[in-house]
């Protein structure tokens, strides 16, 4: 079975704060139907109160990252699936859930991890 990552940016998710209480509900009830049905890996939200750094291979460590990832941020959900197609319905009950649409990519296949 092939991981895969469904996540969104964190502006994605603009809703009233009245909203807040029931998108949270409907988000971990996601969660907890991916876990029930076995394909739940990992998930979560970058915590944008810690900056990022950089860990060169020498051990130095650095303010910053790379040009690439400065505005990474948002909520991010690794599940272990049997098809694409299977991706893709996941990250719809995640869309309807947090109210937003989702990015779907697959990790490729590593037989060490």
């Amino acid at each position: 079975m092939t991981k895969y990552l469904i996540s969104f940016p964190s502006a994605a998710m603009d809703v009233p704060e009245e909203e807040v209480p029931a998108l949270s509900d409907a988000s971990h009830a996601v969660v907890q139907e991916a876990k029930d049905a076995g394909v739940w890996v990992f998930g979560g939200g970058i915590d944008e109160s810690i900056s990022p750094v950089m860990v060169d291979s020498d051990g130095t460590v650095r303010e910053g990252t790379y040009p690439q990832t400065t505005h990474l941020e948002g909520g991010y959900s690794v599940l272990e699936l049997p098809s694409y197609d299977s991706a893709l319905e996941w990250a719809a009950k995640i869309a309807v859930a947090c109210r937003c649409a989702q990015e779907v990519r697959a990790f490729e296949y590593d037989p060490a991890s």
